[in-house]
């Protein structure tokens, strides 16, 4: 039986090429993979049918929007994932919804091989690997592009050589991947880092000088999932579509930054995420009023550390899952009303209200009807501050000898 590869397909030039591509260099038939993770663009069924006029004996779609929204995006959300703290893990959620269809695929069609369209730089290849690793560890894994040296210029070529039905005069100078919690641009002009972004390369956004009137808006979590935009019951998927079209719409989500790449250089990365960062800081001003303070503090390391695993690719790690467990106990009380204006790029939080809220008016106020005992104030003060007054005391009495 002739050996078949499932291929992770975009519908590009790059991934149409590879079909050929592989085939050629391995003796292999190709089975093309799409998944739809809300990024827009052309239907799976037109991605389907180029896919088979590029030569694949098998194209294997599916729309996995709401998946990718319930069991990926929400939980970013829920950690307030935010790597080095700017970017919300755009690409990185995608793709372990991505090889987990790739391994049902090769599952499907007997495939021995999964091939990703990345090269030898970045994240991603991490990331497919170690996940296909994982969830299909006899599976091997093949990159045309880093091991089989198809480079953009001979995808041209080839193209035009066999015919295939992809424009492949126009060239973009950037790489952009996109999903429905956000958007990434690099290279190109990007690369070098004191240029700054043009206005063509935004796409979810609209500019933030020149808004529209204030926007706004509440967004209402149950045990930390958004379940109703302005008292409308939503999905998690309805909501980040939402909020992208709203907080696109005032210029909210952009990120200019150069991050640490997991294989150990610095990138300039754009991203556009209005919805992701329209729910992330109103998921975080939830957990302000309703997660008791120590466990606050721990969840914040605790979602640092969550970010960087899913970012490296370890997103089906033992460690990562232990990680949800305790993310997800802290979402219990997670519930209530967030109030937010949506204006000039900037999402700020004017109002909050929960049922399970550990704010407390009485204890909190300074007028009449405080019912905080002041008096206790002085004595806690005094044990609080007990330990570094004696070190202090030892620090002089050392000092003086």
């Amino acid at each position: 039986m002739t050996e078949r590869i499932v291929l992770a397909y975009s519908g590009g030039l790059d991934t149409s090429v590879a079909i050929g591509w592989i085939g050629e260099a391995t003796g292999a038939e190709v089975i093309a993979v799409a998944v739809d993770v809300g990024q827009g663009g052309e239907s799976l069924e037109t991605i389907r049918q180029r896919a088979l006029g590029c030569g694949a004996v098998e194209a294997y779609v599916a729309d996995a929007s709401d998946e990718f929204a319930n069991e990926y995006c929400v939980p970013t959300l829920k950690a307030n994932a935010l790597y080095q703290g700017h970017y919300p893990l755009v690409s990185a959620i995608s793709r372990p919804v991505i090889v987990k269809h790739l391994v049902k695929a090769a599952r499907e069609f007997g495939a021995t091989t999964v091939a990703h369209g990345c090269t030898g730089k970045g994240n991603d290849q991490v990331r497919f690997e170690v996940g296909i690793q994982t969830l299909g560890p006899d599976l091997k894994c093949i990159a045309p592009v880093r091991d089989l040296a198809l480079t953009r210029d001979k995808a041209i070529a080839f193209a035009e050589e066999k015919g295939l039905p992809i424009e492949t005069t126009k060239k973009n100078p950037y790489s952009i991947d996109q999903n429905v919690w956000g958007r990434a641009v690099e290279t190109g002009y990007l690369e070098d880092i004191w240029n700054g972004p043009t206005k063509d390369i935004y796409d979810y956004t609209a500019t933030p000088e020149f808004p529209p009137a204030p926007d706004e808006v509440i967004i209402s979590f149950e045990a930390g999932v958004p379940v109703a935009i302005d008292g409308v019951k939503v999905t998690p998927l309805q909501a980040i579509k939402e909020l992208n079209r709203r907080a696109g719409a005032q210029g909210v989500g952009r990120i200019d930054v150069v991050e640490d790449r997991l294989v150990g250089i610095k990138s300039r990365e754009i991203y556009e995420a209005p919805g992701a960062m329209a729910l992330i800081t109103a998921h975080k001003h939830l957990e302000d009023i309703t997660i008791e303070r120590e466990q606050a503090r721990f969840k914040a390391t605790v979602g640092q550390r969550w970010a960087e695993l899913v970012y490296d690719g370890q997103w089906f790690s033992p460690l990562k899952r232990s990680l949800d467990a305790f993310i997800e106990d802290t979402q219990r009380y997670v519930s209530g009303d967030i109030r937010m204006v949506l204006h000039g790029g900037q999402a700020t939080v004017n109002g909050r209200r929960s049922g399970t809220s550990l704010y407390d008016f009485d204890l909190a106020t300074y007028d009449t009807g405080d019912t905080f005992d002041q008096s206790q104030a002085k004595g806690f003060i005094e044990l609080w501050g007990m330990s570094a007054k004696v070190a202090a005391g030892r620090d002089i009495r050392v000092a003086g000898e």
